[in-house]
This record gives C-alpha cells, sequence and structure tokens, in this order.
C-alpha cells in the first residue's frame, strides 16, 4: 500500500513504478485504488465484452503492470460536477448523483462491500496488488469513513510505504503529524518513509533522516529526486503547475482550463511533441492568436459553456475563428462548437436549451444514458487511417437539418471537420494517441504556416507512455530500498 501524507504526494507515480517494477521481476501484478475522485477516466473492456469506467491514474498503472485495466483495480470513481454533488461511478458503471453530504449515509456500506468484491476477484488473477490511497490517512474527520487508505491496507495486512512531497515545504512535520494521527494498528502497517521530488545533494538531508528514523522507529527507504519526466496528471489543478516549453516551438496549442475540464490526458500526446507548446487558458484570460485552439472534455457540458460566455471566452473563440483560426473541441468541447444544447430534464443544473457557439451543424441532446465503449474505427480526413479510442459522453448530437460537413471517420456520428478543415469536432478520447492521425493533424497546420511536413510514420503514443513508465521505473528504482517490504 502507498499512502501520502497530503495530496500530491507523488503517490499515483510511485505505484506505477512499482507496477513496473514487481512485473520485470515475473510477479503478476495489479494495481488497485479502492476509491478515486477525479475527471480523468478510461474506459475499460471487460471479458464478457462490457465496458466500464475507472479512474486514468489506475489505467495507467495497469499499463504499467502490463496488464489490461479492469473495473475491479478501481471499484468506486467520484466525478465531481459542481455545486458539491458527484456522480458515483461502482464497478464501472454510474449508480447515482449525490452530495457530498449525503455519500457516506448513503454509499459508505454499500461502497466498502464493493472495494471488498473487487479485491477478492482480483486475488484470483494476481499475485501482488499494489494499492494507492488517496489524499492523506490522517484526515481525522474522514477516517470513520475512509474507503481507501488504511481501512483497505488493514483489510489486506498490506505492507505501507508513507510519501511525502518534500518540495512542498515541512516534510518532516508532515511524517510526524501524519503518523501521530493513525491509531497503533494503522500506524503499525507503515513499514518505510519515502521522502519525494528533493531537488539537491541528499547529504544535506542525512541529518534530518536521521532525526525521522530515530523519533518514529520507521526506516526511510528512498530519497527520489525531482524527475523532469511528464507523468499523466491525475488532478486539474496539476495542470497549473505546468510550464510552457522553454525552447522555441513551431506551433502554439491553446486548451481552454474548462472549471470541469476531464480527460485532459487527450493532450498528453501533443505535450510530448518535440515543435509544440501546449499551455492552458482560463476562461478570463486573453486568448492571443495560438495555431489551435483546443476545447475539451467536460464532466458538466453546460454549465463550463455557461462559464465561458459570462466570462467573453465565446466570443473570443467566435472572433478567432473569424481571423481565420482554428478550433477543435473534444466530447463536452464538441457539443459546444454546435448551434445548441438541451437538457430538458435538467440533469447537468437547470433545465432548458442553451445556445452553443455555432460553429458547427449539429443540436445536441443532454438525457440520462451515458454513452461509454471503446472504439476502433477508420479515420477519413486527414489521413486514412486505423485509429483507438474511447467515447464517455451523456449527449447525442444530430446534423441539423441539410447540414453540409465532412464526416472524420467511418462512422459519421464520432466526427466532423468543415470543409476548410479550421473547425473540428469528436467524441473520440485518445485521438491524438494515434501516431499517424496526429502528425497528419499537425502537418495541415504546418502547411499554413509554410513549414515542412513531420514524418507520420510513428508509433502511437502507447509506445512513448511504456518509454516514460520504464523510465520513472528506473528513476524510482535505483533510489527505493524494498526490502522491508518482505516481497
Amino acid at each position: 500500500m502507498v499512502v501520502g501524507t497530503t495530496s500530491n504526494a507523488g503517490k499515483s507515480m510511485i505505484c506505477a513504478a512499482l507496477c513496473r517494477i514487481f512485473s520485470r521481476q515475473g510477479w503478476r501484478v495489479t494495481p488497485f485504488k479502492g476509491q478515486n475522485m477525479a475527471l480523468n477516466s478510461y474506459v475499460t473492456l471487460g471479458e464478457d465484452g462490457s465496458s466500464g469506467e475507472i479512474g486514468y491514474a489506475q489505467a495507467v498503472q495497469a499499463w504499467a503492470a502490463r496488464v489490461e485495466p479492469s473495473v475491479e483495480m478501481n471499484p468506486i470513481l467520484l466525478k465531481p460536477q459542481g455545486d458539491m454533488t458527484s456522480q458515483v461511478i461502482f464497478g464501472g458503471k454510474a449508480v447515482g448523483v449525490t452530495q457530498a453530504a449525503d455519500y457516506y449515509r448513503d454509499y459508505f456500506e454499500p461502497g466498502w462491500q464493493c472495494v471488498q468484491d473487487a479485491l477478492a476477484q482480483l486475488a484470483l488473477k494476481f499475485d501482488l496488488v499494489i494499492c494507492e490511497g488517496a489524499g492523506s490517512p490522517a484526515e481525522i474527520n474522514l477516517k470513520h469513513r475512509d474507503l481507501t487508505n488504511m481501512r483497505v491496507a488493514l483489510h489486506l495486512n498490506a505492507a505501507t510505504i508513507l510519501v511525502v512531497n518534500i518540495e512542498l515545504g515541512g516534510a518532516f512535520a508532515h511524517v510526524v503529524g501524519t503518523l501521530a494521527l493513525l491509531n497503533e494498528d494503522e500506524r503499525s502497517m507503515i513499514k518505510g518513509i519515502v521522502i519525494n521530488n528533493f531537488r539537491g545533494q541528499r547529504s544535506i538531508l542525512e541529518s534530518g533522516i536521521d532525526w525521522l528514523e530515530d523519533y518514529t522507529g520507521i526506516p526511510v527507504i528512498g530519497v527520489i529526486p525531482h524527475l523532469d519526466i511528464t507523468f499523466p496528471a491525475e488532478d486539474s489543478v496539476s495542470l497549473l503547475e505546468r510550464r510552457s516549453r522553454l525552447a522555441p516551438a513551431d506551433l502554439h496549442v491553446s486548451v481552454i482550463r474548462l472549471p470541469r475540464i476531464s480527460n485532459f490526458t487527450d493532450f498528453d500526446p501533443l505535450i510530448a511533441e518535440p515543435s509544440i507548446d501546449l499551455k492552458y487558458v482560463m476562461p478570463h484570460d486573453h486568448l492571443g492568436n495560438p495555431d489551435v485552439v483546443i476545447i475539451p472534455g467536460s464532466k458538466t457540458t453546460i454549465p463550463d459553456l455557461l462559464v465561458l460566455k459570462a466570462a467573453g471566452m465565446i466570443e473570443q473563440i467566435q472572433a478567432y475563428v473569424k481571423s481565420g483560426g482554428t478550433v477543435i473541441g473534444i466530447c463536452g468541447g464538441f457539443q459546444m462548437l454546435g448551434q445548441s444544447i438541451s437538457d430538458l430534464a435538467g440533469l447537468e443544473g437547470q433545465p432548458g436549451e442553451y445556445e452553443g457557439l455555432g460553429l458547427l451543424p449539429i443540436t445536441t441532446s443532454i438525457n440520462g444514458a451515458k454513452i461509454l465503449r471503446q472504439r476502433q474505427v477508420a479515420s477519413i480526413h486527414p489521413q486514412t487511417a486505423s485509429i483507438d479510442g474511447y467515447e464517455i459522453h451523456q449527449g447525442r448530437s444530430n446534423l441539423t437539418e441539410n447540414a453540409q460537413i465532412q464526416a472524420l471517420f467511418d462512422d459519421p456520428d464520432l466526427g466532423m471537420v468543415s470543409s476548410d478543415d479550421r473547425i473540428w469536432g469528436t467524441y473520440l478520447h485518445g485521438l491524438f494517441d494515434n501516431g499517424i492521425w496526429r502528425r497528419s493533424w499537425l502537418n495541415l497546420l504546418r502547411q499554413r504556416k509554410q513549414m515542412p511536413d513531420l514524418p507520420i510514420e510513428i508509433g502511437n503514443y502507447q509506445e512513448q507512455r511504456d518509454h516514460i513508465l520504464d523510465r520513472v521505473a528506473d528513476s524510482i528504482a535505483t533510489h527505493l530500498d524494498l526490502s522491508v517490504l518482505g516481497i
């Protein structure tokens, strides 16, 4: 089990590294996070062909373990949708929407059963489970109803690592305070302390490490240096910490940082492109004149659309398009590009019909049945290629009467592009993961700037992601002593 003194301690990355490390040693290893709150999600495909939804971080950890993601790896997923409410997903399927104050009253007992059932299923298939906690295990007002930290560790009798991000400051106090707020049974599970994200020479820390080990009686099993590796972010707050590329870039990409942005891992392949500078633009910011603007997915499309209207971003995007700019909308962003979005049942708040940006000839209706599936399709434009991705959306879009538009894929409902290649829209998450399509699309942008084409015969992003996971595992393994775990 890996728990952290705070959020953003580095738990997800360390769990991914452990999955790769133990997989290399020949273990059948799986990740696990009992309950996750995140807007980045991934669609799994069960052995029976059914689809399910889990946190994207657990999908990455599964790939690190070289196994297929499954719903048992993240049995409870909470997707915040504003106004202190979240969609509740058990076993990959949405089971309701709840207020924060009501969640543990209504879902704690079935949630704990869901966690235990998932662990029992994983035990049938794997030798080793790498469990990730959430936030801090020492939130005294929440501990009695915590479904994902020390309750899981105690249930499994799991050797537990406590991780602290030293860059946040107060690392020693965080460790000591966390241990002080655990009860005796919980504290006995902690077998090692990891100091993460350290910049500088370890010798500077030695006196503090000696004191910490003597005071707590728990060994410091690793001091992990700051890794200059872009790892998939779990929380949208992390987007604000990402810096623009320092080296000159050929293309500048601006992503609108929606209040309820979801599945922004769609853009990791663009961040990995050496010729691109990608930055996030807040709704109230000045848009400028980038080479392309991306409107990403949203957990609640209509409220985010209204935020863009109130901030004046809608007018900025429309003016940008009128001056020759290029826009691509993905999922919720695709819906926003249309003529209107209706939500007659009020699933996203106040019932009604709302005007979109008017850039694509579609209308969208929000309804209760979520579309959740993996997709394999053929692209038509800008390059013929086999495309893999997944859909997660709660609305259906239809072409307006007499609409003239070019389909992106052999399934015309999945995406479209204007005749001048300026306005793009798709429901397909993971589109940029497809190397041939991504490079062909980038070459259209480059041609407008009279730049030479990039080679398109490249592998998909999953190959780059696998190299990233290898680098993370190699870097962390060098600085981590796992002998105390008894594995």
